[in-house]
């Protein structure tokens, strides 16, 4: 949930800014881009803090571990592959010129993690002391991500007329 709200945020935040003049946000495609991308900070921080750290309210490498299925091999290495992946396409998301490949190499990191969310909501793992969000709440929660990825990316863009998400 506080990864929505970070997203969001930004974005609506930007999206204001540029309202108010601030040319480099006067879209939502580049809104989008740094709102994901200040998410990605955030998400992918975590994905290398160390278990000393567990009091904070940030998960760290050992939460992670857990909401790795047990059929895969190598959990850590994932964990930090998927946090560095992560780190990799915010500071893409943030450069106009590598933008669009992010946002689209950013659905297949999604669609991968999807299975890790499913695994944790079905076995009911809590996740940085918290219970597991449901089912029904952490795949849409997924496809926003994605959708917001591919409006970075400017695959999908916002009609002036209505808002909605409508292919690029």
């Amino acid at each position: 949930m506080e990864t929505l709200l970070v997203l969001f945020t930004t974005l609506l935040v930007l999206r204001i800014a540029g309202a108010l003049g601030a040319r480099r946000f006067a879209n939502w495609s580049t809104c989008a881009a740094y709102g994901l991308g200040v998410m990605l900070i955030m998400t992918g921080t975590t994905h290398f803090l160390p278990e000393a750290l567990a009091d904070s309210p940030a998960p760290t490498h050992a939460d992670f571990l857990a909401m790795v299925p047990p059929s895969l091999p190598f959990p850590s290495l994932l964990i930090y592959l998927t946090g560095a992946l992560e780190l990799l396409a915010a500071a893409a998301l943030f450069r106009a010129d590598t933008r669009r490949i992010a946002g689209i190499g950013l659905v297949p990191l999604f669609l991968v993690m999807l299975p890790a969310n499913i695994y944790v909501a079905v076995a009911d793992i809590p996740f940085n002391d918290a219970p597991a969000p449901p089912l029904w709440f952490r795949i849409p929660e997924q496809a926003v991500y994605i959708a917001v990825a591919l409006l970075a990316a400017g695959v999908l863009r916002l009609s002036r007329r209505n808002s909605s998400p409508v292919p690029a």
